[in-house]
């Protein structure tokens, strides 16, 4: 069956049944969907980008994302960066590391900077590339190539006239630690 078929059979399935009304005063948790979505699409797409866009929006609904907390660097001579990370589950086929990612250095060259190393179930590492920001807040994510077993986020000052990172730290995050995680 094609991959567009059930697809489209999805998108028909959840646009029959609607949205469903929560409560007022009920407190919805963060979703995939919000973090993932938080910076703009681009206004035009292909029919087919919209509809797997579509699918992949509502694949990630059901799942709401786990708040780590705070990934803070070492304070500095002047400062520090922080990282507000949420994450995906990690039975997810694409691991996510997303959130806000703030500058708190009032050097004007150095910015906040973060970076994710994913730890692969078939074996191997690799990075996402990293994300800065100079401004006070600004949102990241971070996505992986395949189902990992670790994450490592690392927060940095980087100095932009040098080139370089400074005063790390890095958190690793791992399916035990958040195994009884309070949702």
């Amino acid at each position: 069956m094609s991959k567009n078929l059930v697809i489209g059979g999805l998108l028909a399935a959840v646009s029959a049944l609607g949205p469903l009304a929560a409560p007022a005063h009920a407190a919805t948790p963060r979703t995939a969907t919000q973090a993932a979505f938080t910076q703009a699409a681009p206004t035009q797409a292909a029919p087919a980008q919209t509809t797997t866009a579509s699918a992949a929006r509502t694949r990630s609904a059901a799942a709401p994302l786990i708040h780590w907390g705070p990934v803070r660097s070492r304070a500095g001579h002047r400062g520090y960066a922080k990282a507000d990370v949420w994450i995906t589950r990690f039975s997810a086929e694409t691991f996510v590391v997303s959130g806000s990612l703030h500058d708190r250095d009032a050097h004007g060259g150095h910015c906040a900077y973060v970076r994710a190393r994913f730890h692969y179930i078939g074996g191997g590492t690799g990075w996402a590339l990293p994300r800065t920001t100079c401004a006070p807040r600004s949102t990241f994510r971070l996505s992986s190539d395949g189902q990992i077993k670790r994450v490592d986020v690392k927060v940095c000052v980087v100095d932009r006239a040098r080139h370089a990172t400074l005063n790390c730290h890095s958190d690793a995050i791992t399916p035990g630690i958040i195994a009884n995680w309070p949702q």
